[in-house]
C-alpha cells in the first residue's frame, strides 16, 4: 500500500466554478487530485514529476498524521499525575550526622546515676503490690462492663425487633415476657 501511495500521480490544480454571489464571477478553487494508478513512464520528465509529487504526497500525509499522533500523546500525558519534583527521592540535611560534640565527664556521670535510679524505680512499681491489685480489679472490671454491655444491646435489640435478641416473630405477650426477663437477668428496672 505504501509503494502504491509513493508511486501515485498528483494531477495539477483544476478551477471550479463557485456559486459566490457576492464576489459576481468565478472564484478560482484549488482541488488536488491523486490517482493511485501507474503513470506510464515516458521519460526523465515522468519520473522527476512523479518523484516531486510522491515527496509532496509524504509530506502532507506526515503533516496529516503528526497532528492526531500529538493530541493522543498531549491526552496521555495530562492523564498521568505529576510527580513531587526531582529532589523527593533525597533525604534530605537530617539524614547528615553532625559533628562529634565534645564529652563531659561529669554530664555522663549524672546521666548514668538517674537512668539506674529510673530504672531502679521503675522495676519497684512493677513489682508492688497495689500495682498488681489495681490490674486485677481492672481487668474484673472490664469483664464485667463487657457483660452489662452485651445485655444492654441485647434488651435494645429485642425491644427494637433486631439482631441477636430479637423479639421478632413473637406474639406481643410473649415479646413483653421476653423483654421482662433480659432486664431481669440484666439487673435493669
Amino acid at each position: 500500500m505504501v509503494s502504491l501511495l509513493l508511486n501515485a500521480s498528483v494531477v495539477k490544480p483544476s478551477t471550479i466554478p463557485s456559486t459566490n454571489s457576492t464576489s459576481g464571477g468565478h472564484r478560482k478553487n484549488f482541488v488536488s487530485a491523486v490517482s493511485c494508478r501507474r503513470a506510464a513512464e515516458t521519460g526523465k520528465e515522468s519520473s522527476l514529476s512523479s518523484a516531486a509529487a510522491s515527496t509532496t504526497l509524504l509530506k502532507n500525509m506526515i503533516r496529516t498524521s503528526l497532528v492526531p499522533v500529538a493530541v493522543s500523546l498531549s491526552v496521555a500525558f495530562w492523564s498521568i499525575p505529576a510527580h513531587a519534583g526531582f529532589l523527593s527521592g533525597f533525604s534530605g540535611i537530617e539524614s547528615i550526622t553532625g559533628p562529634q560534640l565534645p564529652q563531659i565527664d561529669f554530664i555522663e556521670r549524672f546521666n548514668e546515676e538517674n537512668q539506674k535510679k529510673y530504672a531502679e524505680n521503675d522495676k519497684k512499681f512493677k513489682e508492688s503490690p497495689i500495682l498488681k491489685k489495681l490490674l486485677e480489679q481492672s481487668r474484673l472490671n472490664k469483664e464485667k462492663n463487657k457483660k452489662a454491655i452485651l445485655d444492654k444491646y441485647c434488651i435494645r435489640g429485642a425491644e427494637w425487633g433486631v439482631g441477636d435478641c430479637s423479639a421478632e416473630g413473637m406474639t406481643p405477650e410473649e415479646r413483653e415476657k421476653f423483654i421482662a426477663m433480659l432486664k431481669q437477668k440484666a439487673g435493669v428496672d
